[in-house]
């Protein structure tokens, strides 16, 4: 189990979608689910949703640290 990202049975867990259906398949179908629930994804190059553990968890993937400014050294006191 990836802890980065959901496996494919816990992406058919969360969009209760585990086969295709009507023309379509089960990829296709949980990226529509997906797209209306407002959850963010990836689609890898196979079509299959790709979701940060991080996005259904509700923490961020990482912390930013605040930048500091750009200051020349001539500027730089000590």
């Amino acid at each position: 189990m990836s802890e980065t990202f959901l496996s494919a049975e816990e992406v058919a867990e969360l969009t209760g979608i585990q086969t295709g259906r009507r023309g379509k398949t089960r990829e296709q179908l949980q990226v529509e689910w997906l797209r209306t629930s407002g959850i963010p994804f990836w689609t890898n190059a196979r079509g299959r949703p790709i979701i940060a553990r991080s996005a259904i968890e509700g923490r961020q993937a990482t912390e930013e640290q605040p930048r500091k400014k750009w200051q020349p050294k001539v500027l730089a006191v000590g």
